[in-house]
């Protein structure tokens, strides 16, 4: 009898002792009844418990530091037995990459993808959606963003109480850094999706504008633009995620609710076609989804992280379904990429005046003179719902398109350790040029027209380039970078290195030397040289006089006057506004 009480009692105290060493999986979000959201050290103590409570579903790792030394956390989820890349790819499994908190204070992510994870570990809902997939969950990307947290971070946003902070601690926007990279932060997103090569990424926002009814956006390519095959999953998850939200109580548009005109509700809306410094533009160039989620800032945080956690819930439902056919038809866009060599390859898209008028739902509002302002003023009155009719421009077409090179991209060896260093990040293929190659057969690109911003976008001076390849002849020195055409990512490549490409090396601003004068020619010595030039060339002298003539602005400038005589100099320096990348039609 005693050796059953001792017994029991052993029992007893072992069970009260793994009781109490079972790791607590709620949030502060929950426990605040979401009117809180947790620091960052919650998200490191979640992975790892996560990971404790199921070693066998869960992987908690480091992808990354932050510039203020904070581990970056993401977890890997799957019942497959699949919790490393190498092993996801080994099974042929569809991975889906859920990245919150880019912009730190739009944290709807966060809460709602360690909720979600939770309740399918613990079969609450989606049941098997984890045996057929990996969840890459990165609760928050702008981790030093997230601990600037305060109140008011987001004026235009209805709870938490406090919240991160939009930019990283360098000050840099995540979201306008895919394609430059020049974050910590987002070099180390960038490895991890080399590493994972995820099929679709959700990139979980909240939306600012005005206040309507509408509770979530899903937006995303490839639907408009990139690989048109690709196009068709692209269109089926959006619209997938699009269906679902309407039956679980949610609001959705399948375009991006901003005004045409700024704080003008009658204007209707404009949907764009985004370049790749943001997620819905990247992705596409790497022949892969991306689904923008934006819940929108006026709604409650519980209202808000609950249409995250269902979108994140419908795409895992969708991928699960339909993720082996859109594997095989994003490998398929990976070998049809490789063969754009010389084909036209859109670099820019544009919304054309095309429109439909469309019922979105809104509250009444009025507009009338302010005081403050001294402009108009909006006041909307979300007692009393309405209905808009608005007209919406959703026709998206190419704008800029530059046909491929049939070879690949030479990089000058003075330029190739910086280039290097962006192809990497991106997981470009690319090789050194092992001996010199005289007189290679290239073409040149030279700007005709160049303007550089007034002021500094994310730490740059843009430039904005317009020009065209010419045939020329030049020397290949050693070291110099050639990057083939030949590979999966062509578009992006082509998106980093030619020069007109909205988020090139070139329009960020790398090569800006190439565009500025270096050396002149006194007045004095020009008047000279002019002198001398008009003497020995009749021709030259017709083409100044019918200048002067039929160039009232040119014959009043004296500069421009001496200048078309430096141009056409010996002296003139051929390299000015010469973007000193190449192209080959033969690889060397």
């Amino acid at each position: 009898m005693r050796r059953s009480l001792l017994a029991l009692a052993l029992f007893a105290a072992t069970t009260s002792v793994a009781m109490a060493a079972k790791p607590n999986l709620s949030t502060v979000a929950e426990r605040s009844g979401y009117k809180q959201t947790g620091r960052y050290d919650e998200v490191i103590a979640l992975c790892d418990a996560y990971q404790q409570s199921y070693p066998k579903a869960v992987r908690c790792f480091d992808f990354g530091t932050s510039p203020q030394g904070r581990p970056m956390k993401a977890l890997a989820v799957s019942t497959s037995g699949a919790l490393t890349a190498e092993e996801a790819r080994a099974k042929g499994l569809p991975v889906v990459l859920a990245q919150g908190g880019i912009h730190a204070g739009e944290i709807d992510g966060k809460d709602a993808g360690f909720g979600l994870v939770r309740d399918l570990l613990q079969g609450k809902v989606g049941k098997g959606l984890l045996d057929k997939q990996v969840l890459l969950f990165v609760p928050v990307f702008n981790v030093d963003g997230h601990e600037n947290f305060k109140a008011w971070n987001r004026p235009n946003q209805r709870g938490p109480a406090e919240m991160g902070f939009r930019v990283t601690a360098q000050r840099y926007n995540l979201n306008r850094d895919y394609v430059k990279a020049d974050a910590p932060e987002m070099q180390a997103m960038l490895g991890l999706i080399n590493q994972w090569d995820p099929l679709a990424t959700l990139d979980l926002h909240v939306t600012d504008g005005a206040k309507f009814q509408h509770d979530i956006s899903v937006t995303g390519d490839p639907v408009n633009v990139g690989d048109p095959v690709l196009r068709s999953a692209g269109h089926a998850l959006r619209d997938g995620i699009i269906e679902q939200l309407k039956t679980q109580g949610s609001l959705p548009v399948d375009f991006y609710p901003s005004f045409a005109g700024y704080d003008d509700p009658s204007s209707g809306f404009v949907e764009t076609a985004y370049t790749p410094r943001f997620s819905s533009g990247y992705f596409p160039l790497r022949n892969r989804l991306v689904m923008l989620i934006e819940t929108h800032s006026w709604k409650t945080y519980p209202q808000r992280v609950r249409a995250t956690y269902n979108a994140v819930l419908d795409t895992l439902q969708l991928v699960a379904q339909h993720g082996a056919q859109w594997r095989q038809i994003a490998l398929d866009a990976d070998a049809r990429a490789a063969q754009l060599g010389g084909q036209p390859v859109p670099l820019e898209y544009q919304t054309t005046e095309a429109k439909r008028i469309i019922a979105f739902q809104g509250y009444a509002y009025s507009r009338k003179p302010s005081d403050i302002s001294g402009s108009d003023m909006v006041a909307y009155d979300e007692r009393t719902p309405q209905v808009w009719m608005l007209p919406l421009r959703d026709t998206i077409v190419p704008g800029l398109s530059v046909d491929a090179p049939k070879a690949g991209y030479v990089v000058p060896s003075e330029y190739a350790a910086e280039v290097a260093t962006k192809l990497r990040v991106h997981g470009i293929a690319f090789r050194s040029l092992e001996q010199p190659v005289a007189k290679a057969a290239v073409q040149v690109f030279m700007a005709e027209d160049v303007k550089f911003t007034p002021t500094p976008v994310e730490g740059h001076q843009r430039a904005t380039l317009k020009g065209s390849w010419e045939n020329a002849s030049a020397d290949l020195a050693a070291g110099a970078l050639f990057v083939p055409i030949a590979q999966a990512k062509a578009r992006l490549l082509m998106n980093i290195l030619e020069p007109q490409a909205p988020d090139s090396l070139a329009a960020w601003g790398a090569f800006n030397n190439s565009f500025e004068r270096k050396e002149y020619m006194e007045a004095y010595v020009a008047e000279e040289q002019a002198r001398l030039m008009l003497a020995k060339d009749p021709a030259l002298k017709a083409e100044f006089d019918k200048k002067l003539k039929d160039d009232p602005a040119f014959a009043k400038n004296p500069m421009a006057r001496l200048d078309f005589f430096a141009r056409r100099h010996p002296a003139w320096d051929r390299n000015y506004n010469r973007y000193p990348v190449l192209r080959l039609d033969t690889a060397p």
